[in-house]
């Protein structure tokens, strides 16, 4: 069914506006869940009372469920209050865009399935840990499943849990750290389901991995909600071929483009790392030490860094992807100068960001890195409600870059929306 929004742009999924109680949601950002042509798009959805993966066909309509949870929610990274060992990880499901093969863990076993429905078992979760967002290489042959001691998340979310998504009171990386607990690269041969290689990563908590698009010896990943020195702790990179860990972002003063005149610094929350289609840069964005919000660049070949400063008003939190042509789109931080804000109050304010989760548009971003320059292009009011991890908009590029899908949830229902990038809010 598709029916017009009130959003300027088109609602993909029914929910509380097609008179149905279900959710639907697009796939984690860190992997596409559009097939290569365009023409398939994969999301989660509850309908029937459990989530699954759903493949609907953008051209007829057609809609197909492609796996058979009946056990609910897997506790995973961000689906705290899950259930330990059954269910749906809804962290876990990616997409080889490419191949229309989707990869998820349920009922902690690791699957695959293709888009006809056949369901393949790869292999077992260990006991005692915990998992997260999964990622797919570009040539289709490796799964990582990033895992950590499941002490990390071992709280009873009926009385600690807090927040819409019952994230734990307590600091999860600063347990890490106290208790010397661990996180696994796990990587995995996608036809056999052994598994290749297990990277041990001490005092660390992972929770987002990205193959280096044309190189999968290189793993990007990061340092969840560090407990300190975020500015240069969230994202590394692991080469598998020289067992070695590398950081990305680094202190210093010599960035490019127009920081403001404002330093790298441990001190600075950086967050949601992303590589470029060909792998010759890595962007990510965050908030400068008691100074504005930024997003950034950075490449690894020539160890340069880009950072923009982002105007003082631009102060709501936000992710930025990007399309094959390396321009970014949006679902925070822009505001017109002459608004004012609705005020909210988001359960999930309360995180280590600086941000409060209270944007309303889609904007394409156009970037010129060396002149400093963003150019904001508002496509539609998305008017989440951010609450929970599912209603974040994490907006997405089509593979041909002339649409943007995102997620919306109002009336307390998360739908999928679809909006042109090559039209402005009029």
């Amino acid at each position: 069914m598709v029916i017009q929004s009130m959003l300027n742009g088109r609602m993909l999924t029914g929910g509380a506006g097609a008179g149905d109680t279900y959710n639907t949601q697009l796939l984690y950002f860190t992997s596409s869940c559009v097939s290569q042509n365009d023409e398939r798009i994969y999301m989660i959805c509850d309908k029937g009372g459990n989530p699954n993966v759903m493949v609907r066909d953008l051209l007829t309509g057609e809609e197909k469920f492609l796996t058979d949870n009946r056990n609910g929610i897997l506790k995973s990274y961000v689906y705290f209050d899950g259930r330990p060992g059954q269910g749906l990880g809804k962290a876990s499901v990616c997409l080889d865009s490419k191949r229309e093969v989707v990869y998820y863990i349920q009922d902690n076993e690791i699957y695959k399935a293709d888009s006809a429905g056949n369901i393949t078992a790869l292999n077992t979760v260990p006991a005692g840990r915990m998992t997260a967002f999964t990622h797919v290489s570009t040539d289709g042959k490796y799964l990582c499943v990033p895992m950590t001691d499941g002490r990390c998340l071992d709280f009873d979310p009926d009385t600690e849990g807090t927040g819409l998504d019952k994230r734990p009171v307590y600091d999860i990386d600063g347990r890490i750290q106290e208790e010397n607990l661990n996180s696994y690269l796990c990587v995995y041969d996608t036809h056999t389901g052994g598994l290749l290689y297990e990277k041990v990563v001490n005092k660390c908590w992972i929770t987002h991995v990205q193959f280096h698009p044309r190189n999968p010896e290189l793993i990007m990943y990061n340092h969840e909600w560090s407990s300190f020195d975020c500015g240069i702790r969230r994202i590394w990179i692991y080469d598998h071929k020289r067992d070695t860990l590398t950081p990305v972002r680094r202190e210093g003063n010599d960035t490019l483009g127009d920081p403001g005149g404002w330093v790298r610094s441990r001190n600075d929350w950086v967050c949601h790392e992303m590589w470029s289609d060909d792998g010759a840069y890595i962007i990510y964005h965050g908030g400068y030490e008691k100074g504005p919000a930024m997003v950034g660049r950075y490449e690894p070949d020539t160890g340069k860094y880009w950072e923009i400063a982002l105007p003082d008003s631009y102060n709501a939190y936000g992710h930025f992807t990007m399309d094959h042509a390396g321009n970014l789109v949006c679902d925070g931080y822009f505001k017109y100068p002459w608004e004012v804000k609705k005020i909210r109050e988001n359960s999930t304010d309360n995180g280590p960001d600086p941000h409060k989760k209270d944007a309303e548009y889609i904007c394409r971003v156009l970037v010129n890195w060396d002149e400093g320059e963003l150019k904001w292009i508002p496509l539609c009011r998305h008017e989440s409600d951010w609450l929970g991890q599912d209603a974040h908009p994490h907006p997405i590029y089509s593979h041909s870059g002339d649409r943007i899908f995102f997620n919306s949830r109002q009336d307390q229902h998360v739908n999928v929306y679809c909006v042109s990038s090559k039209e402005p809010l009029s």
